[in-house]
């Protein structure tokens, strides 16, 4: 299933009415709910999100109706996209780490550079597609990008030169509503242009910035989970297992307690954290194999597992079933 944070169009509502549009008529024409985004970080399917955007820009005759939404927004849109990139050493490797970890905010959603000559052009790919197009989504998408590089060079994100496939609107009036100036339409690509020296540079790292990101995301994750030391444990963990590194040691220190602790506590609770580690890949597995035909292997790397062989013992010995007995059996696409 194509996924994405719901956290991702954070704006919409009052860009939407400002625009003269009822924003909950449009979530609802797009078969969502108002209540999916409620949390920014539920995840919604892709082509909905798409849908939305498309019926919006029309509804409110804005052509750069996810530009609009883009200028909304600050880095904090992009959740814990961002704090992949606060260990890199430069731009270029703060990019690649995002790349790498564009899963955590969007799934079948790919990020590939591509050297021309002294340029180098980060172009934005969808594996899906909608009815409608996913115009919209690509505006917004690649404004995205933009804000994420212009943070690691402390630059302007308006200065950045953004590209894109799509035609030039035919209202060319339309080109004033937005903050950004550098578009380029008709082009060979979807994303942003840098000179290939910019990806040496230093990453700008602001540890305020990213000290505070950690903050807020651990204030929702108290008041979603306010009683719960289980369930906010195993939130982080359902971040932490595509990195392949879900330590107990690295759930602890996003909770902001020690290891020890945080084994005291679940032990008070009588709770271990082997058992919750299962337990979630369990639940992590079972719905992405009840929404449609995932790719296994994809599915165990996801879940922290090198080889697909291990997951679908550990799955067998968990569910009596193997991963796609059970997709036969549970999932909306059976027979895959």
């Amino acid at each position: 299933m194509y996924r994405v944070r719901s956290g991702g169009i954070e704006g919409f509502l009052g860009l939407a009415r400002q625009l003269g549009a009822n924003p909950v008529e449009l979530i609802e024409s797009a078969g969502l709910s108002l209540a999916q985004f409620r949390n920014p970080d539920t995840y919604i399917p892709y082509p909905r999100l798409a849908e939305l955007l498309e019926l919006a820009a029309r509804r409110c005759q804005s052509p750069l109706f996810g530009l609009q939404l883009a200028e909304r927004q600050s880095a904090d849109v992009l959740g814990t996209l961002m704090l992949s990139t606060a260990g890199a050493a430069t731009v270029g490797e703060g990019l690649s780490s995002a790349a790498n970890y564009l899963y955590l905010h969007a799934s079948d959603v790919h990020l590939e550079p591509r050297l021309r000559d002294d340029q180098v052009h980060l172009a934005v790919t969808f594996g899906f597609s909608c009815p409608l197009g996913t115009d919209q989504l690509m505006l917004l998408s690649v404004a995205h990008l933009a804000t994420l590089a212009a943070y690691l060079l402390q630059e302007d994100r308006y200065g950045l030169s953004l590209h894109f496939r799509q035609a030039t609107p035919a209202d060319t009036d339309a080109l004033q509503s937005t903050r950004f100036r550098r578009l380029k339409f008709n082009q060979a690509f979807d994303g942003i242009r840098l000179r290939a020296q910019q990806l040496e540079l230093p990453n700008f790292r602001d540890d305020s910035l990213m000290r505070e990101h950690i903050r807020e995301y651990m204030r929702q994750l108290k008041s979603r989970y306010p009683d719960s030391l289980e369930d906010q444990a195993k939130e982080i963990i359902g971040h932490l297992l595509p990195t392949g590194d879900c330590r107990i040691e690295q759930v602890a220190a996003t909770l902001g307690i020690h290891t020890r602790t945080l084994q005291a506590r679940l032990r008070d609770q009588g709770k271990n954290y082997r058992d919750i580690l299962q337990s979630t890949r369990l639940e992590l597995a079972r719905h992405h194999l009840s929404q449609a035909s995932v790719n296994i292997t994809e599915l165990a790397l996801q879940l922290g597992y090198a080889e697909v062989a291990v997951f679908s013992r550990h799955f067998k010995r968990w569910s009596g079933l193997s991963p796609r007995e059970w997709r036969k059996k549970h999932g909306k696409a059976a027979g895959h």
